[in-house]
């Protein structure tokens, strides 16, 4: 923050041009933006981290581990059908295929890269 940004002062107030008064509210605002950025980076390991074990609770569980599924198309459409009817949005027959290829694509969750988003992987 430069001292520029600091321009509204009244009678009585800190100077906007006081060294230390500055240095509190840049540490101040770092600390806020530095805990947004934590805060999307979590979200973002969290969402990742459901998505591939969604693929994987449809591959392992429901697919006996084979890459298709017996029952084809229905199941994703029956498991949208009623995760939506759950949970709300999200979970289009699309998506759900997306995390199912997301599974079979990092079969090991350590080797998915949480630095990257879910748009990323799909």
């Amino acid at each position: 923050m430069k001292n520029s940004d600091l321009t509204t002062q009244k009678a009585g107030q800190l100077q906007a041009t006081d060294p230390e008064y500055v240095r509190l509210v840049t540490q101040i605002s770092d600390l806020w933006e530095n805990a947004k950025t934590k805060a999307v980076l979590a979200v973002n390991t969290e969402l990742l981290d459901a998505n591939w074990q969604t693929g994987q609770y449809i591959v392992e569980f429901e697919q006996g581990g084979n890459a298709k599924a017996k029952y084809g198309d229905r199941l994703l459409v029956n498991l949208s059908k009623d995760l939506t009817r759950l949970k709300g949005r999200g979970f289009s027959r699309s998506v759900l295929t997306y995390m199912r290829k997301f599974y079979l694509a990092f079969p090991k969750c350590a080797t998915v890269s949480h630095k990257l988003s879910w748009s990323h992987y799909r």
